[in-house]
Formats: C-alpha cells, sequence, structure tokens
C-alpha cells in the first residue's frame, strides 16, 4: 500500500508539467528544466552555445571553451514540497581534448506520512533521485559541427526501495558563426537499470528533441524554437473536462487533429540583450499550455519569464514558470567565473 501511495505521489509531482508523457518510464527527473535560463526560455531549450555550463547538462554538444572554469549552481522550488536542482562545471584540459564536463542532478521529493492497509498511520518516509554525468564534445575538424556525449549515474531510493541506472546523452550541433546561428539535435536518457525497484526493469525517459537559434542582425534578441519529444508524435490527447454537451445530450469531445500533435511539440523562447550584462527571457510551452489550460478562464499556464544580471564575475538569474491558476514554479541560478 505504502509503495503504491508513494509512486502515485512521485508521479503527480514530477511530471506534472509533461503529463501526457510521463508514466511511461522510470527516473522522470532526468526531463526536468536544469537552470532559470531554460525555464524562462519555455523549457528544454538545447542551442546556447556560450558560457554555461548547465546547457551541457541538456545538450553535450554545446560544450566548449568559453565554459572554462564556470560554475553553475540551480535550485528550483517546484510544486509542494517538491525541491530540486542541478550543478555544473566545465574545464578546459588544452586545445586538442577541448573541455570536459561534470555536473550534478537532484530531486527532493519531500516527507511523506506512511499508513497500512487498513489506514493506521506507520513511520514517515521520503524519497530522492540523484545523477551524476561526465560530458564531452569535440568539433568535426574543418566544419561547423559539434559533437558530443554525457555518461550519466543514477541512484533513486522511494521509500526502503531503490535503483540504480547508468544513461548517455547524445547530441550533434551546428554552430554558423557568421549568422549567429545555431542548429541542434539531442538524444537524452539512452540506457538502462542496473538494479530495478523489485523484480521488474523499466524503461528510461528517452526523449528526441531538436532546436535552433539565432541572433537577430542589428537588434539585441535571439529567438530560440525548440520542438521536444520528438521519438513520439502523438503526446495530444483529448481533455474529457473539455467535451460539450447540446440540449439533447449529446456530447462531443475534443478533437484533436495534425495542427494540434504538431503544436504541441513546440516551444518558442526569445531573450532580450542576451550578450549584455543584464538581460531578459520570455517563453511559451505549447503543450504545457494547452494541456493546463482551464476553460472559460485565463490562467496563463505555458507562460515563463526570467531575467539576469552579470556582478563581476557573478551572474544571477531568475525565472518564473506558470502551470495553472493553482500552481507556479520559482527557478534560481548562480554562475560563477572561477577564472
Amino acid at each position: 500500500m505504502i509503495k503504491k501511495l508513494f509512486f502515485l505521489g512521485a508521479l503527480i509531482f514530477s511530471m506534472t508539467t509533461y503529463a501526457q508523457v510521463g508514466g511511461r518510464s522510470t527516473y522522470q527527473f532526468l526531463n526536468l528544466l536544469n537552470s532559470p535560463r531554460q525555464a524562462a526560455l519555455g523549457g528544454k531549450v538545447v542551442t546556447n552555445y556560450d558560457y554555461d555550463p548547465t546547457q551541457g547538462l541538456f545538450n553535450p554538444a554545446s560544450i566548449n571553451p568559453e565554459m572554462d572554469n564556470q560554475l553553475s549552481l540551480n535550485y528550483v522550488n517546484y510544486l509542494g514540497d517538491v525541491s530540486y536542482g542541478t550543478a555544473a562545471y566545465a574545464y578546459l584540459w588544452d586545445r586538442r581534448t577541448q573541455v570536459l564536463h561534470t555536473g550534478v542532478t537532484y530531486i527532493n521529493y519531500g516527507s511523506f506520512d506512511g499508513y497500512d492497509e487498513q489506514g493506521n498511520p506507520t513511520s514517515s518516509f521520503s524519497g530522492g533521485e540523484v545523477a551524476v554525468s561526465f560530458g564531452h564534445a569535440r568539433n568535426v575538424a574543418f566544419t561547423n559541427f559539434h559533437v558530443g556525449a554525457n555518461v550519466k549515474f543514477i541512484s533513486s531510493k522511494l521509500e526502503q526501495y531503490s535503483s540504480f541506472g547508468i544513461a548517455a546523452d547524445i547530441a550533434v550541433m551546428y554552430v554558423y558563426e557568421d549568422w549567429d546561428l545555431n542548429i541542434t539535435a539531442v538524444g537524452r536518457n539512452l540506457g538502462t537499470q542496473l538494479s530495478p525497484y523489485e523484480d521488474t526493469y523499466e524503461k528510461l525517459p528517452f526523449e528526441l528533441v531538436l532546436g535552433v537559434s539565432q541572433t537577430l542582425q542589428n537588434i539585441p534578441i535571439r529567438w530560440h524554437f525548440t520542438l521536444d519529444n520528438m521519438q513520439r508524435w502523438e503526446v495530444a490527447f483529448a481533455n474529457p473536462n473539455r467535451d460539450e454537451s447540446d440540449l439533447e445530450g449529446n456530447t462531443t469531445s475534443e478533437k484533436i487533429n495534425f495542427i494540434d500533435q504538431a503544436f504541441r511539440h513546440m516551444i518558442f523562447g526569445i531573450e532580450l540583450f542576451p550578450e549584455s550584462g543584464f538581460n531578459i527571457r520570455l517563453g511559451y510551452n505549447v503543450r504545457r499550455g494547452e494541456e493546463l489550460r482551464i476553460v472559460e478562464q485565463r490562467s496563463f499556464a505555458g507562460l515563463s519569464a526570467g531575467f539576469s544580471i552579470k556582478l563581476n564575475k557573478l551572474r544571477l538569474s531568475y525565472s518564473y514558470s506558470k502551470f495553472s491558476a493553482a500552481a507556479a514554479s520559482s527557478y534560481f541560478g548562480l554562475n560563477v567565473n572561477l577564472q
């Protein structure tokens, strides 16, 4: 009984923003947003190729010399008592081997009250998961292409049940400096459980993400366009709460067509003054906005915004993401230049 209640709670909390593709695999925390910058731009942005080592956690092909000796720490006040965070660091070994990258992602599900099958209280319990990653990227000689990979070691403990796993991210990125244009494709969480919670080995949350971004010429704006969950076309499903009934009692269900499916993969984001000491970030996640939209009520679901400010060798970031009228999350980030 305890196990069922805990898994239900963990699933609800950790997959609120990705309801239709959740519940199909374990270690779902691996696909949570990893920084205020990513959250503000709508989520899962994979096209940043600059100083930020946190981007290497989601897209190893973005690991580059500009990340040298940069340390990034991020914390998220998620839903309920759930919190999670990331840390990332990159080091330039030399120009031949380029940059080595490491990072940590963790989630704490908080404390739960335990009950037996008869409803009698037992001891309280908690749950948490962590992934430690090591990454590296290389430029394909005489081209604008970069390839990279992460290896992740995963540990999960949910009440008395624990599991260990290993996964890899593989990515390719095209960086055309003349146009300040980045195009990338990332295959994330290719791996397996080394030891299951009990007897059943579960799949990892594999995800294919495509992205493109560019800074506009003579205008201090960088736009981002992301396609997430491209490994599965049908991510949109009819919401029964939007069924309509006529006076004769006939019910019409919400219709999902090709255009609906296509837009549910889309994420839009813009950065104002992207290369300055202060910038503003805005984003919209179409699927999150549609899945959490309340009929006949303006909830601003799917919208996100944030900013960053640079103070000497420190860069502070904050973002706010709206899920529904009753739920939102704040993201806090600190980037430190250790040089």
